[in-house]
């Protein structure tokens, strides 16, 4: 399934929520997609070798292709976005990049979103910084052994509270910072999340090399068309500065996922 020149992959977190979580990889080939992604699939950090085994005849079974996984992320339907800034859950990334790497070398996935984490008051920010970078350096050494890219992404302030990350630039200051000399580090372009946050984003798509891109309108995170932004204006600067990877629908349809899919 194609847009202006972009394949398009399904989120299976955000869309075909209708279904069962197993049933969505099928839905979405069904639907046209040969690329999907997710969210970390798993309450824990470290599934069982027996729980990797059915979430990659998940994917197998549906004759689609994994294109993007997160990292663990902690607690998300609670709230939490990211654990890589937080002391006390570096053990839990540690066996998290474990298992994804497992996971990558079974099914080819090669593209890796992790999330920074919320500032927390019981550490200093400079420790919490000190501890992202760590922890970021040691996800893309462990995805590196694979080939694969971790992705960093900012995310939308009103969203996620106390997320320091929230424009293209506070990502390429970390990137182009302190881990300047890790090469497989990325950021990820989401249109809802940037646009969201007031950035520009053809200026942004035109100038900043990305790694991956994830399409939902704002406001309300809806299918493109749903909300105001420039979302085919941005895919074609993307395609312009030359990005060659996937567009992931990465949005809240507004009616059943199937319906929403009518902007494409």
């Amino acid at each position: 399934m194609e847009y202006r020149g972009h394949e398009l992959s399904a989120n299976v977190s955000m869309l075909f929520t209708e279904l069962p979580y197993p049933d969505r990889y099928a839905a979405s080939a069904q639907a046209g997609f040969r690329v999907v992604e997710s969210w970390w699939p798993f309450a824990v950090p470290d599934p069982s070798a027996a729980e990797i085994d059915d979430f990659v005849r998940m994917v197998e079974s549906a004759g689609v292709s994994l294109g993007a996984l997160n990292f663990y992320g902690g607690d998300i339907p609670g709230g939490e976005r990211g654990v890589a800034s937080h002391p006390d859950r570096q053990d839990q990334l540690a066996a998290n990049v474990r298992a994804v790497v497992a996971i990558a070398e079974r099914t080819g996935c090669r593209l890796f979103n992790l999330l920074y984490g919320q500032l927390d008051d019981r550490w200093l920010p400079s420790e919490q910084a000190a501890t992202a970078e760590d922890a970021i350096r040691s996800a893309a050494s462990g995805v590196a052994e694979i080939g694969g890219t971790v992705l960093i992404e900012p995310l939308t302030k009103g969203l996620n509270g106390r997320y320091p990350l929230c424009t293209a630039d506070d990502v390429l200051a970390l990137l182009d910072g302190r881990l300047q000399d890790v090469d497989n580090l990325s950021m990820l372009f989401d249109t809802f999340h940037l646009g969201s946050n007031g950035v520009d984003l053809l200026a942004t798509a035109s100038t900043v090399g990305v790694a991956h891109v994830q399409l939902a309108d704002s406001p309300g995170r809806g299918e493109p068309g749903s909300g105001s932004l420039p979302i085919d204006e941005t895919l074609d600067a993307l395609k312009a500065a030359g990005y060659q990877g996937v567009a992931a629908c990465e949005y809240k349809p507004t009616t059943d996922t199937v319906a929403s899919l009518a902007w494409i």
